[in-house]
């Protein structure tokens, strides 16, 4: 088979999705033997967690431009096009680079998908194509890598990095990572390799405790936030950040929300880490302007308009306690929802309930793993909050009503993707 068209490359990759999460490594060990293991060829930081991870890798990307650095990212799911899964400073693979890529693994993966182990699934092609790209395509320096899912078993757990990142951890992915956070923090803590030094933005001591055991079995270091190193919020967005050895005081970030400075945190920790090996040079005024600078779509981002909109991707309980966190002293707030079936929905639309004076909207939008509207009004029913069966005539109608106040639309980041394409292009054609 040779793909010619991108729309037909895609079709195939998304194509294997229904082949579901297949945690494990076997899979991705072949693929990349039979391509000459390209994961050996580039230098990797490692970013795994519940929460932050990409807000994380974005600060660390924007810091080490700033210092003159060519940056490979690979991250999940994409906002606005699937080819910003693999970038370059911060720039998306061309789509003939997709289709190129796709066309060195397809016979790969069949002939993959004919041994004991079985067909690979979506994230694994997409992996191994970031792999092979970076080794063979795009040259970097370094390449700042995101888990899909949990750690220990997941498709990029097969690099071994400069350095291993865990930003939060939470209860989320139960049904693959475990039923407790202790048992969800040994599946992140499997992204620890022996003699590789961790960085970590979790507190809560039974959490640190695990981490601390398997950092302590591959002999190496970990740093965790509000121990080893810390900040300090000033005022919105700005902050100090120490630890033993380095202060920095009134640093600036772009990224909106209170939760955004311990992500920032815990980046500045990871590359001062990495700078003390000399692996890499870094300034403190690439610290502050690339924290000045950094932009990641869909968190708690400003779409403006009339009325203006905030997206904020919180899928996860710990996501959505982080928006309340930022918007509860708001007067009155108007939210739009969205959240898969397999979310705890429950936890999310209680700490949404607990803002004062908030008119709460439930949706679904068209994704395999939303909830029916059927499973929306029986929802909405029960927490007393208001169902909406059609989330485009809903913006649409608060559009028309002129409205002054903002609206905040929240949950799956697939949802968030397509209310900012929409909100978009709606501006553009309005304008």
């Amino acid at each position: 088979m040779f793909f010619a068209t991108y729309e037909e490359t895609l079709e195939w990759i998304h194509g294997t999705l229904r082949l579901g999460i297949k945690p494990g490594l076997s899979r991705m060990e072949k693929m990349l033997e039979l391509l000459g293991n390209p994961e050996t060829k580039t230098k990797w930081i490692h970013i795994a967690g519940t929460n932050g991870k990409g807000s994380t890798l974005t600060l660390m990307r924007s810091i080490l431009e700033i210092e003159g650095y060519r940056i490979g990212t690979f991250t999940s799911p994409y906002i606005e096009r699937f080819n910003e899964r693999i970038a370059v400073n911060n720039i998306p693979v061309s789509d003939e680079r997709i289709i190129e890529l796709a066309n060195r693994i397809f016979p790969i993966v069949e002939e993959v998908a004919k041994t004991d182990l079985g067909p690979p699934s979506e994230f694994e092609i997409i992996t191994t194509m970031m792999f092979l790209n970076f080794a063979e395509y795009d040259e970097i320096d370094f390449g700042i890598i995101e888990v899909g899912l949990g750690g220990r078993l997941d498709s990029t757990n097969v690099l071994t990095p400069l350095i291993s990142v865990i930003t939060t951890i939470g209860l989320d992915h139960m049904e693959f990572l475990g039923n407790s956070i202790e048992e969800i923090a040994f599946e992140k803590g499997g992204i620890i390799k022996k003699g590789v030094p961790v960085v970590s933005g979790t507190t809560q001591p039974s959490v640190c405790k695990v981490l601390k055991e398997i950092a302590d079995k591959n002999l190496t270091t970990i740093d965790f936030y509000g121990q080893t190193f810390e900040s300090q919020k000033i005022a919105k967005n700005k902050f100090t950040f120490r630890n033993h050895d380095q202060n920095f005081i009134d640093l600036q970030i772009s990224l909106n929300g209170d939760h955004q400075i311990q992500n920032a945190s815990v980046a500045i920790q990871a590359l001062l880490v990495l700078s003390q090996t000399n692996i890499l040079s870094l300034s403190s005024t690439s610290i502050y302007k690339g924290l000045s600078k950094a932009f990641w779509p869909g968190r708690f981002e400003t779409i403006q308009g009339t009325p203006n909109f905030i997206l904020d991707g919180a899928h996860n309980p710990e996501g959505i306690q982080a928006l309340v966190n930022n918007i509860q002293n708001e007067k009155n707030v108007t939210l739009l929802i969205s959240i898969l079936g397999d979310k705890d929905y429950e936890t999310m639309l209680r700490s949404l309930k607990e803002i004062k004076n908030i008119q709460l909207y439930l949706t679904t939008f068209d994704y395999p793993r939303a909830l029916t509207f059927e499973e929306v009004e029986e929802i909405a029913k029960h927490f007393s909050i208001h169902a909406v069966p059609n989330w485009k005539e809903f913006i649409e109608q608060k559009k028309s009503e002129k409205l002054h106040h903002t609206l905040y639309v929240t949950g799956s980041l697939y949802f968030i993707s397509e209310v900012r394409q929409f909100l978009l292009a709606y501006n553009s054609s309005s304008d």
